[in-house]
């Protein structure tokens, strides 16, 4: 029983200390921010624009654009690293289609490079 509870030991310790540091870093800005609230600040902000105007008005497609570009590295990112860590045991077959997949991503990539999305006006 004792060693199960030494083996449990750096885990615990990991926890604390983990916990300590969420706890700190949540009370330090209660103590040392600055606080200086304006109506700016606080009201609501939603696709940039006000979140009452009228429900009719156009808005930039830049926002899709950014969504786009959004949903692409973060699927990149979600795939490639369970991929990696299965790599050797996937063979020629999980290699080319990780090779289909990032090839369609670089596709969509390019397309928001090419109308503009990455600059910002």
């Amino acid at each position: 029983m004792q060693d199960l509870l030494q083996s449990y030991l750096p885990i615990v310790i990991f926890m604390g200390v983990a916990g300590f540091i969420a706890i700190v870093l949540m009370i330090t800005p209660l103590l040392i921010a600055f606080r200086n609230p304006d109506p700016e600040k606080l009201s609501a902000f939603e696709c940039g624009f006000n979140a009452f105007d009228d429900a009719r008005m156009k808005f930039d497609v830049r926002f899709y654009l950014v969504s786009i570009l959004f949903i692409i590295f973060d699927l990149e990112v979600a795939f490639l690293f369970p991929w990696a860590v299965a790599f050797g045991k996937l063979g020629a077959t999980g290699f080319w289609s990780m090779f289909v997949f990032l090839a369609v991503l670089t596709v969509g990539f390019a397309y928001e490079w090419k109308k503009g999305a990455l600059e910002w006006d």
